[in-house]
């Protein structure tokens, strides 16, 4: 039997600690690298950071549409990102944040979450707002797979809250019904489930919101988004220690320099150890 993803991502946070790094090559960032805008570009970039921090952080996180705008030859890369990545023990947690209904939904997980795809990641980020219920076949697929789902629920980006902040008719906003449906899927499970939120570092307190969906909280916004890892736990209260803090950018312009990019990420490791309150 596979391994669920929150069993395998709870070990990870423990052994690694939580710190999970983005692998998003922008033209911009490949151009302070000092590479050119093209697909070899890409693939320095890619395969710099996998081998200098695949041993050390416990989540990467490619974004999907980095690679995506090369065409097929970017895919090719971002398919090898993954393996490479995965076979040298870190988790890959793909952010492509699909979301559709029916046979369509059912198309994007087998993209990511089918065993035996190019693409198969540990988790993937998906969107819920054709409503919860679109995201059954993913869900499905994820449990078969032993692989995690992050579905956005409270974002840091300004315009989200138009959406994830609107009332329903029974007095919850969006973003909590979303939090309340996670929860549900985890009931039960140990150590840790397999079914997560995206909710913004970037948020301020969030107490009003129960963010204890025993389930994996993805913490975008820390590094140059503005949050820092001494802001975690006034964001996420008693939910710290299921938090899964994003650094990007606050990293990755430390490339090309291998010892550099995993000086930046042990800084960012050891301010977020400094942050969790002690077991």
């Amino acid at each position: 039997m596979t391994e669920p993803f929150g069993a395998r991502l709870r070990q990870a946070m423990d052994e690694r600690g939580p710190l999970c790094v983005g692998i998003d090559p922008h033209a911009s960032l490949l151009t302070e690298w000092g590479l050119n805008d093209d697909v070899a570009g890409l693939e320095r970039f890619s395969r710099t950071v996998v081998e200098a921090l695949s041993d050390r952080v416990a989540v990467f996180k490619p974004q999907s549409a980095f690679f995506e705008r090369f065409g097929s030859r970017g895919v090719a890369v971002l398919e090898k990102t993954v393996q490479e990545a995965r076979a040298a023990g870190a988790l890959v947690l793909m952010d492509a944040k699909r979301g559709d209904i029916g046979s369509t939904m059912a198309a994007y997980a087998e993209a990511f979450l089918r065993k035996d795809s190019p693409l198969f990641s540990d988790a993937l980020t998906v969107s819920p707002y054709l409503g919860y219920g679109s995201l059954s076949p993913a869900i499905a697929l994820a449990r078969e797979s032993g692989a995690g789902l992050f579905v956005l629920a409270l974002t840091s980006n300004p315009e989200g809250g138009e959406v994830q902040h609107a009332v329903r008719a029974d007095g919850r906003n969006v973003g909590a019904t979303m939090l309340a449906h996670l929860a549900a899927e985890n009931t039960g499970e140990e150590p840790l489930g397999s079914f997560g939120a995206v909710v913004g570092a970037t948020l301020g307190d969030l107490s009003t919101y129960d963010l204890d969906i025993n389930g994996p909280l993805l913490a975008p916004g820390v590094g140059a988004q503005g949050a820092t890892p001494a802001d975690l736990p006034r964001v996420f209260g008693a939910a710290i220690r299921n938090v899964v803090p994003n650094v990007s950018r606050g990293v990755l312009r430390h490339g090309p320099d291998a010892g550099a990019l995993r000086d930046s990420a042990e800084r960012f490791a050891d301010e977020i150890r400094s942050a969790l309150p002690s077991a």
